[in-house]
């Protein structure tokens, strides 16, 4: 083939090994991507993640480098373990490792060529439900890129600040006809990449006007959607800024529980941002937005 008979290999259904092979194949120069089926299979091979990719450059001083990409996709499928979205994991055990969170394959593809051109380790986090977008194609789609810890805005409002990423930042766009019918003016902000977070500091900038702030994520409570606050509030000096308690939308404290209906009784929905919105509106502003129930 035109790259060579071993540019695509087979291994065994055991993540630990996929990864430790991906890494010692870094290591000696090589730019493996290690395919991870399911983000929640993350599980069986975190031990290596952690204690070998993610420590390398620092417990070694900058002296060995491990540029691998571990790819591998999660947020919304069918059952227990197809469908979870273990970040408050991965948030805590990775350290050293960008994790990127991108809502589209587009924005994938950006990231990854952002990746190709460095040397550092990184995960990439695709959208299950986004396979199914049909996005305009690139026609720079193998040079263009994504700057990691870059921060986008979305939608400009003024009424409240939205921060999420991934699947659900795509549930919260589609709740925005609905929102701006109640006269509700939102600003969305997608952070992108995790590791590192938001080093413009946009969410910061964008309290500053909206003075609230809602975090939707697809873990559990507590996760990843307590990093996100504690990068807003504590770091990006977000709580000087608030005139209302910051809100948390997340999946219920569970796995998805068997059945096609498994992720609408778990993650969070449209009609849930749209609650948890004007809710938060109607508490500070009970005139202007009169409760509805």
């Amino acid at each position: 083939s035109k790259y060579g008979e071993i540019r695509i290999s087979d291994t065994g259904i055991r993540e630990s090994t996929i990864i430790g092979q991906g890494v010692g194949l870094a290591m000696r120069g090589l730019r493996p991507i290690a395919e991870i089926q399911y983000m929640d299979y993350l599980l069986y091979s975190i031990n290596v993640l952690s204690d070998d990719l993610a420590s390398l450059s620092y417990r070694t001083a900058g002296g060995q480098k491990a540029p691998l990409i571990v790819r591998t996709r999660g947020h919304r499928l069918e059952g227990i373990w197809h469908s979870g979205s273990p970040l408050g994991l991965l948030l805590n055990c990775m350290r050293g490792v960008h994790i990127c969170v991108p809502r589209n394959m587009t924005q994938a593809a950006g990231m990854y060529n952002t990746l190709f051109r460095g040397d550092e380790p990184a995960l990439m986090v695709e959208c299950l439900n986004g396979y199914r977008l049909k996005e305009k194609l690139p026609t720079n789609v193998g040079d263009f890129t994504v700057p990691l810890g870059k921060a986008e805005v979305l939608n400009e409002g003024t009424d409240i600040t939205v921060v999420s990423y991934g699947s659900t930042l795509r549930v919260v766009m589609e709740a925005l006809p609905e929102l701006e019918k109640l006269g509700v003016s939102v600003e969305v902000i997608d952070p992108q990449t995790l590791y590192p977070f938001d080093t413009e500091n946009l969410c910061g900038k964008s309290l500053q006007k909206t003075n609230k702030l809602l975090v939707v994520d697809e873990d559990l409570p507590g996760a990843a959607s307590a990093y996100i606050l504690q990068k807003v509030i504590e770091n990006q000096n977000g709580y000087y800024f608030l005139d209302s308690q910051p809100k948390t939308l997340t999946a219920k404290e569970h796995r998805p529980p068997y059945g096609s209906d498994g992720d609408y009784f778990s993650k969070p929905q449209v009609d849930d941002v749209i609650e948890a919105v004007y809710a938060m509106l109607s508490e500070s502003n009970p005139n202007k937005f009169p409760p509805v129930f």
